[in-house]
């Protein structure tokens, strides 16, 4: 790929790891740059669709893929979830407008991980950019990180060595290209498991709200993933027994249960390997920020790469991985609290701060993404 920076042309060889929806944001927004990176990825292929942790699709993500096309194809696949209501028992203790967030897009949309991951491949492939499955980076130090050499390992066993000016880690929480970096990757686990469950429904359903049912202790979320699917979330090992369905059960798609971690890495890059994603930062899904927050990563990354100013990556983005993990922390231990007078105290608290239009409007803008630093390369207002 040839560029120009300063008037002199350059030519730049990039190999992103991971093909997830941070990776393939990245190579997509490089690709319409003008560049061809590589991406590879250990997986058979995209994540399926009945098993996609990632769910919620918020308004910065939208605006930052609106250029590629891809937002009007998520906006069209996409349950539009027009408000959020949080209840304790038969109360509502708040409840938030989501198109009252200003710009072009509501605060937030619901679309499987999976189903995003397919629509940003399609436009990928758009540019002659096939990510290369079952390819992977093999274990090992990065000896130069100006000048990075890995060797990747191909789906029939044969071994590579490649040398790209450019190496990106979006390769997910277990990142080998951090490893490679001899990075830590510092932070806590909470001791609660979080557990969830996908219901597909075989009588009509409301899909445009989400939900927060507050038990005593203990809450279950209830968010659509489609126009007859229900996600489940809960911290309570029982919750199935305490789900309320809306219709007919056709199918219990999938469950899952994880652990949730607070960590992340800085800097976020050493020379010229950069860390985007779930390799460079991890936290609790509260908010509805992880893939939102590392799609913001790829494209910051390309943006920068384009320009010439890569080295400003970490430096731009820490702030804003440091912004959204304080706020998901301070969000899991409102809705993880057990001490009686405690909950208490927020069921009282919480809905009289939220009466007011300036907390109201800082919280839609939190579901919405508007809250990290505005893409200087986007134009429109938000």
């Amino acid at each position: 790929m040839g560029e120009r920076i300063g008037g002199e042309a350059t030519f730049r060889s990039i190999l992103i790891a991971g093909a997830g929806p941070v990776g393939l944001t990245a190579a997509l927004e490089l690709a319409r740059r003008g560049f061809t990176p590589r991406i590879i990825d250990d997986g058979p292929g995209p994540t399926p669709v009945e098993e996609s942790r990632a769910l919620g699709v918020n308004a910065r993500t939208l605006t930052l893929l609106s250029p590629s096309g891809v937002a009007e194809r998520i906006v069209e696949a996409a349950q539009s979830i027009d408000c959020f209501r949080v209840r304790a028992g038969e109360r509502t203790l708040f409840e938030l407008d989501a198109s009252q967030v200003k710009g072009r897009f509501s605060a937030i949309r619901g679309l499987a991980q999976g189903q995003t991951e397919r629509l940003l491949l399609e436009a990928l492939s758009t540019y002659g950019i096939v990510p290369e499955w079952q390819t992977a980076i093999v274990a090992g130090e990065i000896a130069d990180f100006r000048k990075p050499e890995v060797t990747v390992r191909r789906p029939d066993g044969a071994m590579e060595t490649v040398r790209p000016d450019i190496l990106v880690g979006a390769d997910g929480a277990h990142s080998v290209v951090r490893k490679a970096l001899g990075a830590g990757f510092p932070g806590e686990a909470l001791e609660a498991y979080f557990y969830l469950v996908d219901f597909r429904y075989s009588g009509q359903i409301d899909t445009h709200f989400g939900e927060v049912s507050i038990f005593d202790p203990g809450m279950i979320g209830r968010l659509p993933v489609a126009s007859d699917v229900i996600r489940y979330i809960s911290t309570l090992e029982d919750f199935e027994s305490r789900i309320v369905h809306p219709a007919t059960i056709a199918e219990r798609l999938w469950a899952s249960q994880f652990r949730i971690h607070f960590r992340h890495v800085e800097p976020m890059a050493k020379g010229n390997v950069f860390l985007a994603g779930d390799a460079a930062h991890i936290h609790s899904p509260a908010g509805a920020r992880g893939m939102n927050l590392g799609i913001e990563d790829a494209c910051w990354l390309a943006w920068l790469i384009a320009e010439g100013r890569e080295q400003e990556y970490s430096a731009l983005r820490i702030p804003a991985v440091k912004q959204v993990l304080k706020q998901t922390y301070g969000l899991t231990r409102l809705i993880t609290m057990t001490n009686p007078l405690a909950i208490a105290m927020r069921n009282l608290i919480a809905p009289l701060v939220l009466r007011f239009g300036p907390a109201r409007r800082v919280l839609l803008r939190s579901v919405a993404g508007y809250d990290t630093p505005k893409p200087p390369w986007i134009d429109w207002a938000e």
